[in-house]
């Protein structure tokens, strides 16, 4: 599978998912903000870190950015897409996914391992865990606090749009599991046709046994299945 890693300003994770993209077996470019093509992909990372710095908002400049277009393109028509953390806030700014990302609810940049739990196996994303699987992953974000009204938030319910919610790690959910005050515990969700998601938590860094686990691993293998 071809995949493309599109590198801003300010990103700090673009080399983290290469790695691991390469590690399973993936064909993988860089593509710099500034190109006006995408080469030939069957998915495209838009990865973590502090595009622009964060300025005016996260994820608002690289949302204008000249390859923007060209993943629009690409994801309308089909193409596999993933938005990881800023990648998720960027897609968020283009509309690309439905709602937005707030401050953490006690206003500080949270970095640690938490739970979530897998809600949607039935995806191109997701189909190699279990339903109801809990994962530890890591956050990294301060603008993590998913909010959207509540007609999307119904729809999305009713259309299994939620990929992931914030959980112990027992598969329970309450304040003390949500560690942004995220709505319904919202971790990741999709867009309609399920080929876009979008995710706080940083499966590339759960891909190796010896420095963290393997429960982001199944999250790549699955877009192979």
């Amino acid at each position: 599978m071809k995949s493309s890693v599109i590198v801003f300003p300010g990103s700090n994770c673009d080399r983290d998912v290469a790695i691991a993209l390469e590690k399973l077996q993936f064909k993988n470019q860089m593509v710099w903000h500034k190109e006006s093509k995408l080469p030939k992909s069957d998915l495209i990372v838009i990865p973590g870190g502090f595009s622009y710095g964060d300025y005016l908002r996260s994820g608002a400049i690289a949302g204008k950015s000249l390859i923007i277009d060209e993943v629009i393109k690409a994801a309308n028509s089909g193409c596999l897409v993933l938005g990881i953390c800023n990648g998720f806030q960027i897609l968020t700014e283009t509309g690309l996914l439905k709602g937005t990302l707030l401050r953490n609810k006690n206003l500080k940049f949270i970095n640690k391992d938490i739970h979530i739990q897998v809600i949607n196996n039935e995806t191109k994303f997701s189909n190699k865990y279990k339903k109801d699987q809990v994962l530890k992953i890591n956050i990294a974000h301060n603008e993590g606090n998913y909010f959207t009204d509540s007609k999307h938030l119904q729809k999305m319910k009713d259309e299994n749009l939620i990929a992931f919610k914030y959980c112990d790690e027992n598969g329970n959910k309450n304040k003390n599991s949500n560690p942004n005050g995220s709505l319904n515990d919202i971790a990741g969700i999709f867009n309609s046709n399920k080929n876009i998601l979008g995710m706080m938590p940083h499966p590339e860094r759960m891909v190796d046994q010896m420095i963290s686990n393997k429960d982001g691993e199944n999250l790549f293998t699955s877009l192979l299945n």
